[in-house]
């Protein structure tokens, strides 16, 4: 990888730090062009680091992205293969509820061409993070057999997707991860 000029590290740094905001303020689709204007540079300067809105989302997640995959990593070898599995889909669940835009993001993810995904994508590095802890539980039956980590990632976008304005996003997420876990009819 060849080495940024000082300004083109400032810019890009810049352009992160106002797309956070944005993203944050504005959700997935924040304006490329307001972010150009708000960091003081020209739209070509945007798309020259970030050639697609697809990247700067990455960009703007991959630290809470990478948190998660660290915390799916450090309770692979948990005992309870149910609970541990249950912890990081919470966390996930809170970071898509609370995070604005974050689960639009996932959801494209999700639906889009498979051509179209690159392997650096957030769901791809989210399935590959949970896919020990899914295997595991369903190795220990604590699984309904054939449930993969993708069922369970477009299970926790969709909360995330529902949940977004609500008055407080994280509880309402919460709420129905456990009613999805608990099931809606369970049997007796």
């Amino acid at each position: 990888m060849p080495v940024q000029r000082a300004d083109a590290r400032r810019n890009y740094a810049r352009l992160l730090a106002v797309a956070a905001q944005e993203v944050a303020a504005h959700g997935a689709d924040a304006s490329l062009e307001q972010i150009a204007r708000t960091a003081g540079v020209g739209s070509a300067t945007v798309r020259r680091h970030f050639p697609s809105r697809h990247a700067l989302l990455e960009a703007v997640f991959r630290e809470r992205v990478e948190a998660l995959c660290t915390h799916a990593h450090d309770l692979t070898g948990r005992p309870d293969t149910r609970a541990a599995l249950l912890e990081w889909l919470s966390a996930v669940t809170a970071s898509a509820a609370t995070i604005r835009g974050l689960a639009i993001a996932l959801n494209r993810d999700l639906t889009a061409d498979p051509g179209a995904v690159h392997e650096h994508c957030a769901t791809a590095q989210l399935t590959e993070a949970g896919e020990p802890l899914v295997r595991r539980a369903a190795a220990a039956g604590e699984l309904t057999p054939g449930v993969t980590v993708t069922d369970v990632l477009a299970l926790i976008t969709g909360i995330a997707l529902a949940t977004e304005h609500h008055p407080d996003p994280a509880a309402e997420a919460d709420r129905l991860l456990a009613l999805t876990l608990a099931g809606v009819s369970p049997r007796p």
